[in-house]
């Protein structure tokens, strides 16, 4: 396992390490990952999305609110119709980030 190297400090301010809680806490919640799971392939609408997840179209709005005001998702209209897609490439990196880990943390299990 290779040693982490940081500058001090980095990420001693209470205001940084409120931010980071609260940002780590939208990927907490099932729905949303599936969400954000889904929208890595290409953007969609919240029907679209209902459908792939089988959910109501209620329980996707509410869930893409929250993605949407932690600039996770954004959106575009095209016509009558909202089109959502990842706010940028960094969501994409904390998810992979996350996976390694996880992957690595099982190698580790011994029951």
């Amino acid at each position: 396992m290779k040693k982490i190297k940081l500058k001090k400090d980095k990420y001693a301010s209470d205001e940084t390490i409120d931010s980071i809680a609260e940002l780590l806490s939208i990927f907490g919640d099932s729905t949303r990952c599936r969400i954000i799971a889904i929208l890595f392939k290409s953007p969609k609408n919240v029907s679209e999305i209902a459908e792939e997840l089988n959910m109501t179209v209620s329980a996707i709005s509410h869930s893409i609110r929250i993605l949407r005001q932690a600039k996770i998702v954004k959106s575009k209209k095209e016509g009558r119709i909202v089109i959502y897609s990842l706010g940028d490439e960094h969501i994409f990196k904390i998810f992979e980030m996350a996976k390694e880990h996880i992957e690595e943390w099982k190698k580790h299990i011994t029951w």
